[in-house]
């Protein structure tokens, strides 16, 4: 038989360095959603924390220390890249100054001083529409079309969260009322839509530099409203808890967080990286398990059926871009 039909035979076993390339192109995929599960359970336990300490420490405040935390853990991690990136900073400052404002200040700022008016079910109901608005910020700003396999795993997803969030029972969503707290978390979520689908246009600059940057520019934004709090609000009691809270806050959900999902969102794009957002409730309902003793119930592993299975939709069946 001759050789052109040996290669034309679609029943004709794949060489071995096919299989080798499929898996290389799919191991990054695999390792962008890995880091995403970090960055949801570290932002997770950021919202427990928040809501925890609602009534020791004033939303801005603990923006404010947030911030300024990480940049100092960050500072002698990053000086050398800032200096190599210093033009291109100054070059590249709009859409710095933009992400650093929506993205890093706008996003946790509105997120803890929301947590001081609504409920956990109300502020993880809201952060469910974080996928679908990353699917219209890319449409109405680069005119991307979401495919299919994208929309139906977004609202697989969608519906895990809900169930997870309303334990099952629709009649929470019937007496669901939007708040003051409640309009804020929106405002968050939607503020963090945007820095998701415009990560695209930041510098071609390190992580280092670019999160420096943006740590830089959220913390001089809170630094006012900080002062603020501190002549209206009741003096911080001081004690290991809050000590914890500033710590993990730093930490944990900012400097380790933002690495992870600017990088995962450069491996995989906004869409892909905006749905593991679904996981956050996932996360949280798994972290009052651990350590406020609240059990787990059917729903939360119906819940985690359909969000698992959405993500999975995604990052299997839809069509790759074209290089």
């Amino acid at each position: 038989m001759p050789m052109d039909r040996i290669r034309a035979n679609p029943l004709a076993p794949r060489p071995f360095s096919r299989y080798a390339t499929d898996m290389t192109e799919r191991s990054p995929a695999l390792r962008a959603y890995a880091m995403l599960a970090f960055v949801m359970l570290f932002w997770a336990g950021n919202s427990i924390v928040g809501r925890a300490v609602r009534d020791d420490i004033p939303p801005f405040t603990l923006a404010f220390v947030r911030w300024t935390g990480a940049l100092i853990i960050l500072l002698p991690i990053a000086w050398r890249g800032l200096v190599r990136d210093k033009a291109a900073l100054i070059a590249g400052w709009k859409p710095v100054l933009a992400l650093g404002l929506i993205g890093v200040s706008g996003f946790n700022g509105l997120l803890y001083w929301g947590l001081h008016h609504t409920t956990a079910t109300n502020g993880l109901l809201l952060q469910a529409a974080t996928p679908a608005l990353v699917l219209v910020c890319n449409a109405l700003f680069f005119h991307d079309r979401a495919g299919g396999w994208q929309v139906a795993g977004v609202t697989l997803s969608t519906i895990g969260v809900l169930l997870v969030v309303t334990h099952a029972d629709l009649g929470v969503l019937a007496g669901f009322r939007l708040g003051k707290g409640d309009i804020l978390i929106l405002g968050a979520v939607l503020a963090w839509s945007i820095y998701t689908s415009l990560l695209r246009i930041r510098p071609a600059i390190s992580q280092a530099s670019f999160l420096f940057a943006t740590f830089l520019i959220a913390a001089l934004a809170m630094l006012p409203l900080a002062v603020w709090e501190w002549h209206a609000a009741p003096p911080i009691h001081w004690r290991p808890a809050v000590i914890g809270a500033f710590a993990y806050v730093s930490i944990l959900p900012s400097l380790i967080a933002y690495y992870l999902f600017n990088s995962a969102v450069e491996m995989i794009g906004a869409g892909r990286a905006g749905q593991t957002i679904s996981l956050m409730p996932l996360f949280g309902a798994g972290l009052a398990a651990a350590l406020l003793d609240e059990p787990l119930h059917g729903y939360h592993l119906a819940g985690m059926a359909l969000i698992l299975g959405g993500i999975g939709m995604t990052a299997l069946l839809q069509r790759r871009p074209a290089p």
